[in-house]
């Protein structure tokens, strides 16, 4: 997929660090480029690095059978790619796959496992950030089992463009699809049932989001929900 702007250069979990203390976690290097496409870790390999997006975002994907896979979480700038390393658990359950491209600051594990030791702030921070990231799985396991494709869509297209600072992408129905983890009639669908209430316009791949806000009355209570649990747990809004 592709879009036409990114966010502003910042990742919130590491906002409150001053200069010295993120030099340290990040052994002075500069944000790495993150490449459309790139995958930073598989389901089931060592977990090398952590990332904190600050222009880019990842989808999470849960392996199925045979190729089926769905895309269970979504990472931008409010987050973090490494979770398990918080635990002190070095495998990953999921594939991290960079979904817009951009940079990240990484940080080798072992250098985030030393900064947690001595930095009680970032602990309690990312120790907040568990919490919601696991509450959000929770909430797209739900979200898949009981909402219908137009509702989890018009969540997806609202979660895509709040972590791509766009409201325009380049998308198919066969990623869409592959996404949401339905058959592609199944996001043809609810593509043209979101078109005919004119709050996006999709032609040939160009996604446009005409009306967020009747996108978000479209979606489902998940979105919302979301926000919400972000908004009170880390401070502010994703």
């Amino acid at each position: 997929m592709t879009t036409q702007r990114r966010l502003p250069a910042a990742n919130l979990l590491l906002a409150g660090l001053s200069k010295r203390e993120l030099e340290r976690l990040t052994g002075g290097n500069a944000p790495v480029d993150l490449a459309f496409s790139q995958t930073l870790n598989d389901a089931g390999e060592r977990i090398h690095h952590a990332y904190f997006p600050v222009d880019g975002f990842i989808s999470l994907i849960a392996p199925g059978e045979g190729r089926a896979q769905l895309e269970i979480g979504m990472v931008g700038t409010e987050g973090m790619v490494g979770v398990p390393l918080l635990l002190g658990v070095d495998v990953s359950p999921l594939r991290a796959l960079v979904q817009g491209a951009g940079r990240a600051w990484r940080v080798d594990a072992a250098s985030l496992a030393r900064e947690l030791e001595r930095n009680e702030t970032l602990r309690k921070t990312l120790d907040r950030y568990l919490f919601v990231y696991l509450t959000q799985l929770i909430q797209t396991a739900t979200c898949t089992r009981f909402h219908l494709v137009e509702a989890r869509l018009a969540r997806w297209l609202l979660m895509t463009r709040d972590r791509a600072g766009s409201s325009q992408f380049h998308i198919t129905h066969e990623f869409l699809a592959y996404m949401l983890g339905v058959r592609r009639v199944g996001v043809t669908g609810a593509a043209l049932a979101l078109q005919r209430r004119k709050l996006i316009e999709y032609h040939r791949g160009d996604l446009t989001i005409l009306n967020r806000r009747g996108l978000e009355a479209a979606s489902c209570p998940c979105y919302a929900i979301d926000k919400t649990t972000w908004g009170r747990f880390l401070g502010r809004a994703a």
